[in-house]
């Protein structure tokens, strides 16, 4: 199956830390588990710094991370897949058909 071009929004794909396959985002994350609160941070380089309270263990802060994202996009948890790094702060996320973009994706779409 042909993929579509990244939207000129999202820019280069080397140098941003999401892209577009067609209606499927695809984002690299940093998480950082055991924080305070749930926020969604700041690229930092080729990665979105995610933030969750749940606690590094047995993949539970992948699986709080995920069930925080998908109202953070306005998915069911199901319309996100964690391509790899279940056990890892380094993760790639697949969001299918987002129906919103927080914030930090809406201020680089202005770029």
């Amino acid at each position: 199956m042909k993929k579509s071009p990244a939207p000129e929004s999202c820019g280069d794909r080397s140098g941003s830390f999401f892209w577009w396959e067609e209606d499927t985002l695809v984002v690299n994350v940093l998480g950082r588990p055991g924080a305070r609160s749930d926020a969604i941070g700041k690229p930092k380089g080729q990665q979105l710094k995610v933030s969750v309270t749940a606690a590094l263990k047995l993949g539970r802060a992948t699986d709080h991370m995920v069930c925080f994202l998908a109202d953070e996009f306005g998915v069911a948890p199901a319309a996100i897949t964690v391509v790899y790094g279940r056990m890892n702060v380094n993760k790639q996320l697949r969001i299918k058909a987002p129906a919103k973009l927080p914030a930090v994706f809406q201020q680089l779409s202005l770029f």
